[in-house]
């Protein structure tokens, strides 16, 4: 029989442990694993003291200016390389800020936080600069006209602005013309055959045996039947973004889970609903795929067919430059062309990750 003083002398149950305060945004993580990525450990770690890298860099900077101006250029079949001196003052220019942002440390702000992730690249850049301005403007070991130092850009970028960017302006309209068509109809042409049996059956084969044609092959052909040069360039460089954009849009559609479209079925979607709101966006990621392969491939048959026919363009720029032995002004066309398309792959990974948000937690980026 059950007391009360057994009950009073019973003995009771040990309290459960307070849970452990969740760790706040602001605290580093201290339990990351020894094997976690270098960029992870980096971005984990307090930004605090000197950036020592940032001194290097600042270092290497002062060399190269200190390299341009004193070093007297090899005087070759003319006076003197335009814009030495600018460039030198420039690149002590650049080595003085980056010796403040290094000294300051964390109290650099956001300016020290994006310079830090490129430090390295910020060494190698002036050290290269010095080697081409010492092979080329002061041993000339590289000679001229066919090398031109790295002031010669500058030369070119205050003298012949106007035609340059004239012909980046003309580059730009028909490679927008040109990818923007070959990618609204390589993506149409991709999904009907993903989706139709019947359109598999008959495109698909000769997608793939007309397909892997370069398009500059077809360049005589395409100037031979188009009304107009500038047509021609612009159905050039539509087709070699046709290609790549409809077999990966063929390809995303054509591996979509079908579950997907039986529990779609199951709800009572039509067939247009299956297309446009199933496998469409289903099949992006490889869309945006075909988009980059297709862009590459569109900026090499542009230069191309300025270079063949069109009047304007970095291409047609190009062979200017180059009939005139004006080689500087050509290595600062291909210098444009290098940031021209780094910056057009730069804003389709934008628009790509802006159009594939809500795929993040399911697709590898």
């Amino acid at each position: 029989m059950t007391t009360a003083g057994s009950i009073l002398g019973a003995p009771r149950p040990a309290a459960a442990p307070a849970p452990a305060p969740a760790p706040t945004r602001a605290q580093p993580r201290r339990d990351a694993p020894a094997s976690a990525s270098p960029a992870l450990r980096l971005q984990e770690a307090p930004i605090a003291g000197v950036w020592r890298t940032g001194l290097v860099a600042a270092t290497a900077w002062l060399a190269l200016g200190l390299l341009t101006v004193y070093w007297p250029n090899l005087e070759v079949g003319f006076s003197d390389w335009n814009f030495t001196q600018e460039f030198g003052f420039a690149a002590i220019a650049v080595a003085i800020g980056l010796l403040a942002v290094a000294l300051l440390g964390a109290r650099a702000g956001r300016i020290g936080r994006k310079l830090r992730p490129a430090g390295q690249w910020l060494v190698a850049a002036p050290l290269l600069l010095a080697l081409w301005e010492a092979l080329t403007a002061k041993l000339g070991v590289l000679p001229p006209p066919f090398f031109a130092p790295p002031q010669s850009l500058i030369d070119v970028a205050f003298e012949d602005w106007s035609r340059l960017g004239l012909s980046t302006a003309h580059s730009l309209r028909l490679l927008a013309h040109g990818f923007v068509l070959g990618a609204l109809v390589g993506f149409a042409t991709g999904v009907w055959i993903g989706w139709s049996r019947i359109a598999g059956y008959w495109v698909h084969p000769l997608l793939r045996f007309l397909g892997p044609v370069p398009a500059s092959a077809l360049l005589p052909l395409a100037f031979f039947f188009a009304p107009s040069s500038y047509a021609a360039a612009v159905f050039l460089v539509g087709l070699a973004t046709f290609f790549p954009v409809a077999v990966l849009s063929w390809s995303g559609v054509a591996s979509v889970n079908k579950n997907y479209y039986d529990v779609a079925r199951t709800l009572g979607a039509p067939e247009w609903f299956l297309v446009l709101r199933v496998a469409v966006p289903a099949a992006l990621p490889q869309v945006f795929v075909g988009l980059f392969m297709g862009l590459g491939a569109s900026f090499s048959v542009l230069v191309t067919a300025e270079m063949m026919g069109v009047k304007a363009g970095l291409g047609w720029y190009l062979q200017w430059a180059q009939g005139w032995a004006a080689y500087a002004n050509m290595y600062a066309a291909l210098l444009v062309m290098a940031v021209l398309c780094s910056g057009l792959i730069t804003l389709l990974f934008a628009v790509r990750d802006r159009a594939l948000s809500w795929q993040k937690g399911t697709v590898k980026w």
